[in-house]
């Protein structure tokens, strides 16, 4: 039985004198388990990226308990080792990209935390994300959209963090680019890592993580499997959120009397469903 990687019980986290000035977070109690694929969704100001950073370490102490990897992130002396074992991806990582070479930049996190042999944590990471390590010689400002959100994403590898949490990684992203990285997301869940994803579109998440937490106001309003989250129209309907469209148009016909399930979200089960039901009727 996996063991619980983060545990969070009763978490209050105010904002004081800034733009976001309020309660972002109301008591929320949250465990995840190791090697979990957790998708954390939710409206603009719903508190998702305040309880990540909390998680990270990023934000002042709150009030509640908070334990990540056996550590608590609201205090100083644990901050470095948390570093360690938390990779945070944020929105257009990209953009935090500042060395000469690839290999230069996807190297300094492992170098800053003066960890052995940070090129070759570099290198391993560039082939984890799917790029040759001989890009590592080229400026990342001569590479695609996409290539450059990879090398970002590489850079928080090289840390070889045990948690990785992404927060809207595919912003931005043609097609091809969201599913090329939503495949490499993938494949380090495969590898064993824990992943926390964070996104708006519910066809992103569905197929792909085991469990869905939806935030709104501050508070856990939905928390179970992607078949149980999107089965609960009205609540989604709070969070202002839609299901994929998949599912919405089987919860359109189940709505007009078809024998359909109405909790499905990939093309394959949909139509599977929908000419089984179809034989029904005819």
């Amino acid at each position: 039985m996996a063991m619980q990687i983060i545990k969070i019980q009763d978490l209050v986290f105010t904002y004081e004198n800034t733009s976001q000035a309020g309660e972002a977070l109301r008591g929320v109690s949250l465990s995840i388990k190791q090697g979990e694929f957790v998708g954390l969704a939710g409206q603009t100001g719903s508190g998702k990226s305040t309880l990540v950073q909390l998680i990270a370490g990023l934000l002042p102490a709150p009030k509640g308990t908070i334990c990540v990897a056996g550590l608590d992130p609201s205090q100083k002396e644990d901050f470095r080792a948390l570093r360690r074992k938390v990779g945070m991806v944020f929105q257009y990582p990209e953009h935090q990209l500042f060395d000469e070479t690839v290999l230069s930049d996807v190297s300094f996190g492992p170098r800053n935390l003066e960890l052995s042999n940070p090129e070759k944590r570099a290198q391993r990471a560039l082939m984890l994300v799917g790029l040759d390590p001989a890009i590592g010689e080229r400026s990342p400002f001569a590479l695609s959209g996409g290539q450059r959100r990879r090398v970002a994403i590489a850079g928080v590898l090289a840390m070889e963090p045990e948690i990785l949490i992404l927060d809207e990684p595919t912003a931005g992203l043609d097609p091809e680019g969201r599913n090329i990285l939503l495949s490499v997301v993938e494949r380090l869940h495969r590898e064993g890592r824990t992943i926390i994803l964070i996104s708006h579109r519910m066809q992103e998440l569905a197929p792909r993580v085991s469990r869905m937490v939806v935030l709104n106001e501050g508070q856990v309003l939905l928390d179970g499997t992607p078949e149980q989250v999107f089965s609960q129209q009205e609540k989604l309907g709070e969070a202002s959120l839609a299901p994929p469209p998949v599912t919405a148009l089987l919860q359109q016909l189940r709505a007009k009397g078809w024998p359909v399930r109405g909790d499905l979200f990939t093309v394959p089960q949909a139509s599977e469903e929908i000419i089984s039901a179809w034989r029904q009727r005819c």
